[in-house]
């Protein structure tokens, strides 16, 4: 009982120590999942802890469950409209990509450490995956708004590419195990990762999503029905012969949009699951490396992490997305630093040991110091490389705080609440502003007391607004409030420009006006559609390019349709 009381003590310890420690990462500008790491290597048996923990079985089960949250949660997180523009890069890269960085990594592999062809291969596969758990860490967690063609490439893939990684890993271990390997097994595996994660994981989530609108619980057992029905289907899938990884992402990501009155609920709680399991994870593994062995590769390793991030993996980015989609340069530059390596590779590492495959722990510290490196470089540098590439759009006014109503489930209004800081509303009626036609104010706090407002109540600084409104209404809403200071906007006009055009407006006029000269097929055009053009049919605000010694820059889209554009003079 003591021993049971003792580990209870120990790993609160460590929980509450990484909770702590975010604080410090964050002003520090390290990457979190850096910080879980190093805890956990400092509380292991070369540390100050010296904890001695080797169960690589349980690192591997405990892996699989937190990755399998993880993807849960960042699923029921991505909006469907991401998928619009994201999910054909995404899906070359998780493939393709995976395999050309594995290869590229691999061979390098061979030469550093002196290994066999597919021995080099091995470790390539461990490490060619980019973690779902990095991606959704650094992208949410740096205050970056990045352009969202980028960002949903990256998120997407992230969730998606784990089966690719995960049959090249078995197959390499089953080509250095078997005596006689079954070249239609291996390639079985494959078929049936994506062949049956995909449809149960669509099949799954909408019956989730159905059944979430029909039940009547208590609000706290809403997200623990998600969160079991979600590895239920996981082990399912897995149990199949599919990718569960696959099956629980897509599974969140149409339980996530289906709208559903209990997504308050379930949202939060999932949130601090989410964490909980990154934390958890990242000590875990942070505990089973042995870190006197590590210096033993820390040169090759250090090569090898270098090679990996500045030529396997940008080689595979511009492979599989220049010939076949509309990214420029500095996209793709972005999406090739941006290849975090996290958890995955190195629960792909306990599979050799797990197998018994010779030399397994020099897998796993290469793995293990890989992931280091990418997390160090990579994960750090994340703002400045958005900066210095010219990815990161102007920051978007919000409310201080969204809370769906609930009232109805087929409904999307929301209780907004505002701060009113904006000098040009002091002093200004109530009935003076021009609110959308479905939004109402639903109260005002003055001084922390709540005010009974009527037409004639003058706002004044401070101000707590709360309106009730639709989710289309939200624009109009950020707009009217706006409370960004001077230099916000100043950022703003320098990335979009200090003109802003019409996306209907007819190309004839413009370059009568401008002096442009347009080709016959163009005459009828309006400016939106040859932007669409330009763009793949599927714009995003912050796409540009470069026309008649102008920038033109989008500012504004509904759906594919562009009705805003920003011009900059070169």
């Amino acid at each position: 009982m003591d021993n049971l009381n003792l580990i209870f003590l120990i790993a609160a310890l460590l929980l509450c120590l990484s909770i702590l420690a975010s604080r410090i990462s964050a002003s520090m500008g390290m990457p979190l999942l850096f910080v879980f790491l190093g805890i956990g290597m400092l509380a292991g048996e070369d540390g100050l802890g010296g904890i001695n923990f080797s169960d690589f079985e349980s690192a591997y089960v405990i892996g699989h469950l937190a990755l399998a949250i993880i993807l849960l949660d960042g699923g029921m997180r991505t909006r469907m409209t991401t998928f619009r523009v994201g999910l054909r890069p995404a899906l070359s890269l998780a493939t393709l990509g995976v395999v050309v960085t594995s290869g590229l990594t691999g061979l390098l592999a061979m030469w550093l450490f002196g290994l066999s062809l597919l021995e080099g291969l091995l470790v390539g596969a461990i490490v060619g995956s980019t973690d779902a758990a990095a991606v959704f860490s650094m992208l949410g967690g740096q205050g970056v708004r990045l352009n969202e063609r980028v960002s949903a490439t990256l998120e997407i893939e992230s969730g998606t590419n784990d089966p690719m990684a995960i049959f090249l890993t078995v197959t390499l271990i089953t080509l250095l195990t078997a005596p006689d390997p079954d070249v239609w097994s291996v390639l079985l595996i494959f078929v049936k990762q994506f062949g049956i994660g995909l449809p149960f994981g669509l099949v799954g989530g909408w019956l989730f999503a159905r059944l979430l609108k029909r039940l009547n619980l208590a609000p706290g057992l809403y997200p623990l029905l998600v969160t079991g029905a979600g590895l239920g289907l996981f082990a399912a899938t897995n149990l199949l012969g599919g990718s569960g990884f696959i099956a629980i992402y897509l599974a969140g990501l149409i339980i996530g949009n289906s709208r559903s009155t209990h997504l308050q609920y379930i949202l939060p709680v999932n949130d601090g699951l989410a964490w909980l399991s990154q934390i958890g994870l990242f000590l875990i593994l942070g505990l089973l490396v042995t870190p006197h062995q590590m210096w033993a590769v820390a040169l090759p390793a250090t090569l090898l992490a270098l090679g990996m991030i500045l030529v396997a993996r940008p080689l595979a980015v511009f492979l599989c997305l220049k010939p076949f989609f509309r990214f420029n340069i500095r996209e793709l530059s972005f999406i090739s630093w941006v290849g975090l390596r996290g958890a995955v590779p190195i629960v792909l590492a306990i599979f050799p040991v797990i197998a018994q495959v010779e030399q397994s722990n020099l897998y796993f510290n290469i793995a293990f110091y890989v992931v280091l490196i990418s997390l160090l470089i990579q994960g750090s540098t994340l703002p400045l490389a958005a900066r210095w590439l010219k990815m990161e759009l102007p920051p978007v006014f919000e409310p201080k705080r969204r809370t769906r109503l609930g009232v109805y489930p087929d409904t999307d209004y929301e209780l907004l609440t505002y701060r009113l800081s904006s000098e040009a509303l002091n002093n200004v009626e109530l009935r003076r502003l021009r609110f959308p036609s479905g939004a109402r104010i639903a109260a005002l706090f003055r001084n922390k007391q709540l005010v009974h407002p009527s037409g004639s109540t003058r706002l004044q600084q401070g101000d707590m607004v709360c309106i009730i409104s639709r989710e289309a209404d939200l624009p109009a809403l950020n707009k009217m409030f706006d409370e960004a200071p001077r230099i916000c906007k100043d950022k703003i006009r320098s990335f979009f420009g200090d003109f802003t055009l019409s996306g209907d407006a007819p190309l004839k006029d413009l370059a009568a006006l401008y002096g442009l000269t347009i080709s016959p097929d163009q005459n009828e055009m309006t400016l939106g559609e040859l932007m669409c053009s330009r763009f793949g049919g599927h714009p995003v605000v912050g796409d540009q390019f470069e026309w008649h010694g102008i920038r033109w820059i989008v500012v504004e889209v509904e759906g594919d349709i562009i009705t805003k554009v920003g011009l900059k003079p070169l």
